[in-house]
Formats: C-alpha cells, sequence, structure tokens
C-alpha cells in the first residue's frame, strides 16, 4: 500500500470513528456489546451439551440454538439477519443439522471445542474439520457464533461486510464457503495490522468498518491518485452526516437504559439499601454526575465463578447493611432479555442470593408478551421456580416518588410489577 493510499484510508477510519452513526459509535463501543459475550458463550455451551446428550431434538424453533442466535441477531444493526442462515428450510432441507444426526454431532463437536480452546490454531483446525464434512447449508455464517468466543480470533460474516471488504481491498471475496471465510479473514488480519492504532484487536471493530462500507455509509477510497476523483470522494464524505438520523434512535434507548438505571438507584438508596451499578456503567453520565456516585464500589465476595462473573455486569443490585442481595434488576429497553435472564438465573442458582427477595426484568409496558414468550423457551425451564418479576417503566416511573417516601423496602415494588414464573 503506497503512502498517498494509506493517507486516505486513515483520514476516512478517522471520520467513521468519530461519526455516532457509524457501528464503531453505534455498536463496537456499545456497553451492551460487552455484557452479551458470557452470556452467548454459556447458551453455545448449553448448545453442544444438549446435542452430546441427544436431548437437542430436530427442530429450530424453540431449541437453545434458536435462543442463541436470536440473541446475536439482535445486537443491533450488525447482526441483524444472523438467525436466517440457521431457519430450517424444509423444502431445501438446509442447514442440515436437524434431521441427520452425524451432522448435528458434528456441528456440536465444533461448537463445544472452540468454547473449550483458545488459540487461533485451534479455531482454524474445527473450521478446516466441519468444511471437509460438506453439510448442506451450513456454512460460514456459523462465524457470528464463533464471533462471540472468539472475538480476536473470528471476525463476524454477512453480505454487507463481504461487500465492503472487497470493495476496501479489491477482493473478490464469495458468501457462502469457509475458504471465502479464511480468505477474508486473513486480508482483515493484514490490514487491522496496518492501521491498529485506529482498529481493536477485537475484529469487531475492522468487520463493523467493512459493514459500513459494503452498506454504503462510506465510499472506499479512491484508487485513482487523479485530483478531481480525490475531490468527489471528500465531497460524498462530508454527506454522511445525513445519515445521522436514524442513529439518534439508538442514542435515545442508551439515554433511556441510563435514566431507569438511575431511577432504581435513587429508589434504592432512598429505602436504605446500598446499591451497585453494573461496573461497566458506573461511569456514564447522570445528570450532572455519574451514574456510579453514591454507590458501592465493589461487591461483596461471592463463592462460584460464574457468579462472581456474571454479578458484577448486572445492572443495578440492592445489598441490605449486611451485604447480603436482596433485589436485582436487568433494564431491557429494545435488546433480547437472553443475557439479563443469564446474569439473573447465575445469581439466584449459584449460591450468591442467599438473602435475594426478587428478581425483576425492568422493561417498557409493551414489552411485556415479549418478555413471557422469551421466558416461555424451554432454554429458560430453570428459572420457572425462582420469582421473576416484570416491571414496567411507567408503573416504575409513576410510583417511584411514592415509594421512595412510603415504601416499606424492596416489597412494596411487587404492587407495581408482575411476576413472570
Amino acid at each position: 500500500m503506497d503512502g498517498s493510499a494509506e493517507t486516505l484510508i486513515r483520514e476516512l477510519l478517522q471520520r467513521w470513528r468519530n461519526d455516532p452513526a457509524s457501528t464503531y459509535r453505534s455498536w463496537f463501543l456499545w456497553e451492551e456489546r460487552l455484557k452479551n459475550f458470557r452470556s452467548i458463550r454459556r447458551g453455545v455451551q448449553q448448545v453442544a451439551t444438549e446435542i452430546k446428550a441427544g436431548s437437542f431434538g430436530v427442530t429450530y424453533r424453540g431449541s437453545s440454538l434458536e435462543t442463541v442466535v436470536h440473541s446475536i441477531a439482535e445486537q443491533r444493526q450488525l447482526f441483524k439477519g444472523a438467525d436466517h442462515a440457521f431457519l430450517w428450510k424444509p423444502k431445501l432441507r438446509i442447514p442440515d443439522i436437524y434431521e441427520d444426526e452425524r451432522n448435528q454431532r458434528a456441528f456440536g463437536h465444533m461448537l463445544d471445542a472452540c468454547v473449550c480452546c483458545d488459540t487461533a490454531e485451534h479455531v482454524l483446525a474445527e473450521i478446516h474439520r466441519i468444511d471437509a464434512i460438506k453439510i448442506k447449508g451450513l456454512g460460514p455464517a456459523v462465524a457470528n457464533i464463533l464471533y462471540f468466543l472468539h472475538p480476536t480470533i473470528a471476525p463476524p460474516f454477512n453480505t454487507a461486510i463481504v461487500r465492503g471488504f472487497n470493495a476496501l481491498t479489491g477482493a473478490n471475496v464469495k458468501l457462502g464457503r469457509w475458504d471465502s471465510y479464511l480468505a477474508m479473514r486473513e486480508g482483515m488480519l493484514a490490514f487491522n495490522c496496518s492501521f491498529r492504532d485506529l482498529l481493536s484487536n477485537d475484529l469487531g471493530a475492522v468487520a463493523g468498518f467493512c459493514f459500513d462500507l459494503g452498506n454504503g455509509l462510506y465510499a472506499p477510497p479512491p484508487r485513482s491518485e487523479e485530483r478531481t476523483v480525490r475531490e468527489a470522494w471528500e465531497a460524498d464524505l462530508a454527506k454522511v452526516r445525513l445519515a445521522l438520523a436514524p442513529q439518534r434512535l439508538s442514542e435515545e434507548e442508551s439515554r433511556t437504559h441510563t435514566e431507569v438505571q438511575g431511577w432504581l438507584r435513587d429508589l434504592g438508596l432512598a429505602l436504605g439499601y446500598r446499591v451497585w451499578i453494573a461496573q461497566n456503567d458506573r461511569g456514564r453520565a447522570y445528570g450532572s454526575s455519574r451514574l456510579g456516585d453514591g454507590c458501592l464500589s465493589s461487591l461483596p465476595k461471592i463463592d462460584g465463578h460464574a457468579v462472581a462473573d456474571a454479578v458484577p455486569l448486572i445492572d443495578v443490585i440492592w445489598l441490605n447493611d449486611g451485604g447480603g442481595i436482596v433485589a436485582a434488576f436487568e433494564v431491557e429497553h429494545t435488546t433480547s432479555i437472553y443475557s439479563g435472564v443469564v446474569r439473573m438465573l447465575d445469581l439466584a442458582l449459584g449460591g450468591g442470593a442467599g438473602s435475594l427477595h426478587g428478581l425483576y426484568l425492568v422493561a417498557p409496558d409493551k414489552r411485556e408478551g415479549d418478555v413471557r414468550a422469551q421466558l416461555a423457551r424451554p432454554a429458560f425451564s430453570s428459572i420457572g421456580d425462582l420469582n421473576v418479576r416484570y416491571l414496567p417503566y411507567g408503573a416504575l416511573s409513576e410510583h417511584r416518588a411514592a415509594i421512595a417516601k412510603f415504601g416499606d423496602g424492596v416489597r412494596a415494588l411487587e404492587k407495581i410489577s408482575h411476576r413472570l414464573t
């Protein structure tokens, strides 16, 4: 790459990083993204375990795989449609991992091996192994699962990413083939190495850049050095500001999530509880201060690795003076409830909730039906005996001041919430 081309790419990357409409700002730096890795990893392990035990079944709908892939598909725009490749298409009999037991077990083996391994060599070996089997309809869309297991090894893969990568590099990567995916991966690694200071070890950043190019948010740098061509390209870059309107909704969504966390923080403090804010949300601006102000800076020691890893990421926790967890809240504005429920399950079933009174999913009023439908999935069968409740935004907004003034602890929330299990 000559100096002129590198300069143009650096200019484009700088604009991309600073643009609120880019996937870098709206997804890669999105705090909720980081919370989803562990829960998706756990879900993938459950799929592998069920396949190994012969209890996975022969359908996609209602399976543990649907739960995991649906959660991935809701990770904002980059993964929209990620579930399409796994939907059972009976006329084509693809992907052939539901009715063919050998293929299903091979797929489960790949997932299990990739959950357990930690090197690029092992991940690539599993990709080559599954490719050699030639399972009909099962292609590199699986990389969208692998990304959440190994974000520094396996980049995501979809039409827009491929289109953007080809436009950026002049390559001719095709969809649907593992060898094309691996060729794209090598190209991404080389590009990422050249511009590491503007990207990340996490390959989601470079994939997001290609995604935005592939969707036409930006035009790739011109290969011609003619002045008029470069001036036209720079004029096109200036127009990307017109694309900010769709992103404003996402920014509003993030603000609302923080606002509701703030309501729960203030209510917990008013009721005399000690309050914990998720460790990667504590520094968010809230009013004229930070969301974590006045809250615990550390949690009491909790036994069990799963619990210790999950609990610090729960949106809001109320604790008594003895350090016991009284209530846990997950705010689910628009994203899948999967990650939040997994963290609550780890808390309730992992031995860290001896004084726990309730688990609350806090969401917009209109989402109750969606929440109930999600909890009805077989993947959440173990939640049936727990006191999980739905706390709608409207009721919390209307009654939080009165509860703070007259409420008798966390039990007051039972009057404005609905039992889900």
